[in-house]
């Protein structure tokens, strides 16, 4: 048994039900078109001459099984099928299955497609490693991180029962409540996608920041993203942080309302990645690289403001989230209602799929992700988080990618690190002394 299925997490139960390169990619329909994702002819991503799919060389393979979550960032996976940019890129048959949580993206990748698994994922950023360390998985399962799909664009949100308490960054006035809730022996539950998760990581933070320990003073419950309206409706919890849209749609119908957006966190946070097994991107480099190159595109496109209500469009669909267009639109344009009286408009923190770097996978990323793993107690201090890091992060072939798409070299980071990290709370973090940023933090999981 893992170490992560030991801890006392509460889990909410839940299912949700050739060799040459193409020059020009297949459509949604499977017919021949010479067309880029906008439906213009085949273009550079700076929009100069035609992609150089011809140039690629042709992957050892034309498959590939991903998987992913209906969730608002798994939109480049989607559009680079739907558009028909895998098979520009010499991997037609390429399948993107939906999973029904994370813990079955989990599962499904630890049996990889020979064993009627999936090969790859769009997944939360700490999973990779968590499953390369076996913290999360029978044994060790090798993973690697190609790219970052998306930053920002998550939320954290609480039942209709808070308004009216100006609950937002500052969370005094939720500590408060949960003082009173848990005098009157009220259990306060709070929902996350996956224990050391992305998500699980927001609501720690957060809670921490305030005073709140989120290891004595909540309960932490694990519910998948699609589920988490109807638990929030149903009571099963008071807060959750997710992903879009499910943050809207809990605002739409009435249920709650978001109490801040992720990207107030910490502005321009990573969040997905694109990711496969180790041993798959070893025995297929370029198949790898191939796959990339997709993914790329499809985020280029995706962050052009004029795609963005096609993007919602073809992503709302039943095959792929199964979910009102209008419930995507609204945040995918920056436009926030948070659901207690406040709304922005053009917000500058909304997700990016390509802007600012967002698609570079950024190891003094990953070792944040880590670092804050280790606060928590899903992993030892011992780990050398460097090391770690070099295994699973491969931005060396995100590198390859970008330049075979002729991305400028502007829009191609320089290092391999962003630099200092500045939190909501003035808390920073200097990926060359991440100690120094542990040790500086009150609250840390009870040792066990």
């Amino acid at each position: 048994m893992s170490n992560l299925s030991r801890r006392k997490f509460l889990f909410t139960a839940t299912t949700a039900a050739g060799a040459a390169v193409a020059i020009h990619g297949c459509g949604a329909s499977g017919s021949q078109s010479g067309s880029s994702p906008s439906g213009s002819p085949a273009e550079s991503p700076s929009g100069g001459s035609p992609s150089p799919a011809a140039s690629i060389e042709p992957p050892e393979v034309t498959t590939a099984k991903l998987g992913f979550i209906a969730l608002t960032d798994a939109a480049p996976l989607i559009i680079a099928k739907e558009k028909g940019l895998f098979a520009k890129y010499g991997m037609p048959d390429v399948q993107v299955a939906k999973q029904a949580s994370w813990g079955a993206t989990r599962d499904n990748l630890e049996l990889g497609s020979a064993g009627n698994g999936i090969d790859g994922a769009h997944i939360l950023s700490p999973i990779p490693y968590l499953m390369t360390t076996g913290k999360v998985t029978k044994k060790p399962v090798p993973m690697n991180i190609l790219a970052r799909l998306n930053t920002n664009g998550q939320a954290i949100s609480l039942s209709k029962d808070y308004l009216g308490q100006k609950i937002g960054l500052d969370n005094k006035p939720f500590k408060e409540a949960l003082a009173k809730a848990k005098a009157g022996g009220k259990d306060v539950k709070v929902a996350v996608t996956f224990p050391g998760g992305t998500h699980d990581l927001w609501m720690r933070y957060w809670l921490a920041a305030g005073g709140i320990d989120p290891s004595k003073d909540v309960s932490v419950i694990v519910v998948p993203p699609p589920q988490m309206v109807a638990n929030i409706k149903t009571g099963t919890m008071e807060a959750f942080c997710v992903g879009e849209p499910w943050n809207a749609q809990t605002v739409s119908q009435k249920l709650g309302f978001s109490a801040l957006v992720t990207g107030e966190l910490w502005k321009d946070h990573p969040e997905k990645a694109f990711a496969m097994r180790a041993d798959w991107v070893e025995k297929n480099p370029k198949a790898a690289k191939a796959l990339t190159m997709a993914v790329l595109e499809a985020q280029i496109w995706c962050d052009k403001p004029e795609n963005v209500a096609e993007m919602c469009d073809i992503i709302s669909k039943r095959e792929w989230l199964k979910i009102k267009a209008e419930d995507i639109l609204g945040r995918s344009q920056g436009t926030i209602d948070f659901g207690d009286g406040r709304k922005e408009e053009k917000f500058p923190l909304a997700m990016k799929f390509w802007a600012d770097f967002a698609s570079y996978p950024y190891k003094s990323h990953d070792l944040w992700f880590l670092t804050e793993d280790i606060r928590w107690g899903y992993l030892p201090e011992s780990t050398d988080t460097k090391a770690l890091v070099d295994q699973v992060n491969r931005e060396d072939i995100w590198r390859e990618a970008a330049k075979a798409l002729g991305v400028p070299d502007a829009e191609i980071p320089k290092d391999t690190s962003r630099g200092v990290e500045t939190f909501f709370d003035g808390t920073k973090f200097d990926p060359e002394n991440p100690k120094a940023y542990l040790d500086g933090l009150k609250i840390k999981a009870t040792k066990a």
